[in-house]
């Protein structure tokens, strides 16, 4: 392992194009579950992968759904068919909360295309016919996923894709709310964060890169930075800036259309955004718009919670954890851990700890973190690792209650 090095991540706003596609992919997951609850259909039976496309004053939503009654109707010949309705208003309020009321992308004219059809049944038995063979259901797809945890910040995240991530967090909240010249921001931005590590460890921030979509023409990169510098130090807190700091906002100028008007946008286009920002492996898939019979997402959130909580345990000081999958097969075929060389215990230890700790089958994983709910919109932008667990079952993955069990898994 290096000791003293240069490492970058970036980021991007709930504004930028493929940002904006996966919270509208999220947005109906949440409704597809909500409806499933009102209309008493058991959540554990929902099915949705939906991928969303967005460009000047369009969106088309497209994918495989199990859907509950509520959400379909019927056509002229009496079949049931997907009921658009809803899908549509799912999406205008995501665009509307995002903050786009621009000319080339507008929450109220935009053009929103429904083409959801029903859920493959070759899909299907991969999942439903393994249950009824294993008593738990099969992964809905062959994969790998990983997981990560580090002892860089209190999140236990990398330190270049937490504080690219907090930056634009202030930003967006200091633009919804109107603070001052904040307030003529527009939801389009990206941001990058270099960090100097010596002896292992942050030192200090080398160089920062923030693009933001503003609303007056008559603003300079100069402009920009007056507007952005005291909320990326506010960002940073206490990780310094280095003298030497190279500082690039705005660096092509004005930055005035911006969105899916200014760049199309499609789901999932963000992956290393929403996962570790490049410092661990990522599997491949992407997690938006799927619901949690798809382990590209389950098992991803199950890894990160896992790598977390053997952190937290004192186990390693950096750990990933890869997990294996076929379709249709309900526990992982490899379970591989890697200390990076900081681990207090062997990985043999770890990897025997966590199959004794928690189910990794994909119902196992539902189960335990609670995944069945409508929870997922509030992921789709500022990354789905390092965020706290809330009140209403979102981001369970992040929870810090296997400590006890794995110390003492390892103890036996």
């Amino acid at each position: 392992m290096r000791s003293s090095y240069l490492f970058t991540s970036e980021s991007v706003a709930e504004g930028h194009p493929d940002k904006v596609c996966d919270r509208i992919s999220d947005e109906i997951v949440d409704l597809v579950y909500r409806e499933a609850v009102k209309a008493k259909v058991d959540p554990w039976s929902v099915r949705i992968a939906c991928e969303t496309l967005a460009t000047t004053n369009r969106v088309v939503i497209a994918g495989e759904v199990r859907l509950p009654p509520s959400l379909m109707k019927k056509d002229k010949d009496g079949n049931d068919v997907i009921n658009p309705a809803k899908f549509k208003a799912a999406a205008r309020k995501a665009i509307r909360d995002i903050g786009y009321e621009q000319d080339g992308f507008h929450w109220k004219t935009a053009k929103i295309d429904v083409l959801l059809h029903s859920q493959s049944a070759d899909i299907a038995q991969g999942v439903d016919n393994a249950a009824d063979r294993q008593g738990d259901e099969g992964a809905g797809d062959q994969g790998i996923m990983f997981g990560y945890a580090c002892r860089e910040t209190a999140e236990l995240m990398p330190a270049p894709i937490y504080y690219s991530h907090r930056i634009l967090q202030l930003l967006a909240d200091a633009r919804k709310k109107g603070v001052g010249d904040a307030g003529k921001l527009g939801p389009d931005a990206k941001s990058q964060v270099t960090v100097r590590y010596v002896d292992g460890k942050p030192a200090d921030v080398a160089s920062i890169v923030l693009s933001t979509q503003h609303l007056d023409a008559s603003w300079d990169s100069k402009k920009v930075r007056d507007v952005v510098e005291p909320y990326i130090r506010e960002a940073l807190g206490d990780l310094k800036i280095a003298d030497d700091c190279s500082w690039y906002i705005n660096p092509t100028g004005k930055f005035v259309i911006g969105g899916p008007d200014g760049d199309a946008g499609l789901t999932g286009r963000k992956i290393i955004v929403d996962t570790y920002g490049g410092a661990a492996p990522h599997g491949g898939g992407a997690f938006s718009g799927k619901d949690t019979t798809k382990v590209d997402r389950s098992a991803a959130y199950a890894a990160r919670y896992l790598a977390k909580n053997v952190v937290a345990a004192g186990l390693a000081d950096r750990c990933t954890i890869q997990l294996s999958y076929a379709i249709g097969v309900a526990q992982p075929l490899s379970v591989y851990v890697d200390l990076h060389g900081t681990g207090k215990v062997s990985e043999d230890a770890v990897e025997a700890a966590i199959r004794k700790v928690m189910d990794l089958s994909p119902s196992g994983i539902r189960r335990h973190l609670d995944l069945n709910k409508p929870i997922y919109a509030k992921t789709a932008a500022y990354g789905h690792f390092g965020r706290k667990a809330g009140r209403d079952g979102s981001f369970s993955w992040e929870r810090l209650d296997l400590v006890k069990a794995l110390k003492d898994a390892i103890k036996n």
